[in-house]
C-alpha cells in the first residue's frame, strides 16, 4: 500500500487508535488493509530514518566541536579575566569622560548665547562695556579649558589602543592553550563517535535488510 494511502488511511481511523485498546487498534487498521506487518516496516522505516539524521548530527557535532572550548581557571585565564575587566572599565570612563565634556561643551554654549542675548538689555553703556569684556574674558578661558580636555580626551585613545593590544593577545594565547588542551580530549571523542557511526550503519543495514524480507514475502 503507497506510504501517502496508509497516512491517509491512519488519519482517517485515529479516534480510534487514541480511544481503543490495541486489538481495537489493529482490527480498525485491518479493515482499511493496514497489518501488523505494515506497521512494523513503517515503524523500522521511521527508527532508520532517525539514525541516519542522528549520524549526521554526531558528525556535524564532531565537525563543531573544536570551536567549542572549557577553558580551566588557569593562572593565564585569570590574568585575562582581571585586564579584560579593567579594560572594560576603562572604556567606560573614557566614555564618561568625553560624555561630561560634551556636557560642559552644551551648557557653555547655552551660557554664553544667553549671555550675548542680555548684554542687548543694557541701558547703561558702561556696565554694557564691563560685562562684554567679562564675557569676552570667560569666552578666552573656557576655550583654554575645552581644549585642555580635548587633549586629555584624545589621549585616552592611543592608551586604550594599546590596553585593547594587550588583552586580544592574551585571550589568544588562552584560547591556544584552551584548544591545545582538547586535543587528547578531541580524539577520543573522535573514536567514540566514528563507533557509535558504524554501530548505526551496521544497524541500518540489518534494517533495510528486513525491510526489504518483509516486503517480498
Amino acid at each position: 500500500m503507497p506510504a501517502f494511502f496508509r497516512l491517509s488511511s491512519i488519519l482517517a481511523v485515529s479516534v480510534l487508535i487514541l480511544t481503543g485498546c490495541s486489538t481495537v487498534k489493529y482490527s480498525a487498521y485491518e479493515k482499511i488493509g493496514i497489518h501488523k506487518r505494515d506497521l512494523l516496516v513503517d515503524n523500522v522505516e521511521d527508527t532508520r530514518d532517525s539514525q541516519k539524521e542522528a549520524q549526521e548530527q554526531f558528525k556535524d557535532a564532531l565537525e563543531k566541536f573544536g570551536s567549542v572550548v572549557t577553558i580551566e581557571e588557569t593562572g593565564l585565564k585569570k590574568a585575562y579575566d582581571r585586564l579584560s575587566d579593567e579594560y572594560e572599565d576603562s572604556v567606560d570612563a573614557a566614555e564618561e569622560v568625553s560624555e561630561n565634556i560634551d556636557e560642559v561643551e552644551e551648557v557653555a554654549n547655552d551660557l554664553f548665547r544667553e549671555w550675548g542675548e542680555e548684554i542687548k538689555q543694557y541701558t547703561d553703556q558702561n556696565l554694557r562695556r564691563s560685562s562684554e569684556a567679562k564675557l569676552r574674558d570667560t569666552r578666552v578661558r573656557y576655550k583654554d579649558m575645552l581644549g585642555s580636555m580635548r587633549d586629555a580626551e584624545k589621549s585616552m585613545q592611543p592608551v586604550l589602543a594599546t590596553f585593547k593590544d594587550n588583552v586580544l593577545f592574551l585571550k589568544h594565547n588562552l584560547n591556544a592553550q584552551a584548544v591545545g588542551s582538547l586535543q587528547a580530549t578531541f580524539r577520543d571523542l573522535q573514536g567514540d563517535i566514528n563507533i557509535l557511526i558504524n554501530q548505526m550503519n551496521q544497524s541500518i543495514d540489518r534494517s533495510n535488510e528486513f525491510i526489504a524480507g518483509m516486503k517480498g514475502s
